[in-house]
């Protein structure tokens, strides 16, 4: 059980990474390079595609903390 629980840690620990670096800075960051952060789109903006990613960077953060509890328990 730690075993699998440790390898979900890695790959929620590189998903939260990469969640992070989308979001958009002072400079746009990262997600300036993938569209997020333009100002137009077939949308109408990028402003439902950032609530989206902050709701998954939150749910993505809740489920490590979740994790990391679980492995302190075990």
């Amino acid at each position: 059980m730690e075993a699998i629980l440790s390898g979900l840690q890695i790959i929620l620990s590189v998903s939260l990474i990469v969640l992070i670096l989308l979001h958009s800075g002072k400079d746009a960051g990262l997600s300036g390079a993938f569209g997020v952060g333009s100002g137009g789109g077939p949308f109408g903006g990028g402003s439902l595609v950032e609530r989206n990613l902050n709701r998954w960077t939150v749910a993505f953060t809740v489920v490590f903390v979740a994790n990391i509890i679980a492995l302190l328990k075990i």
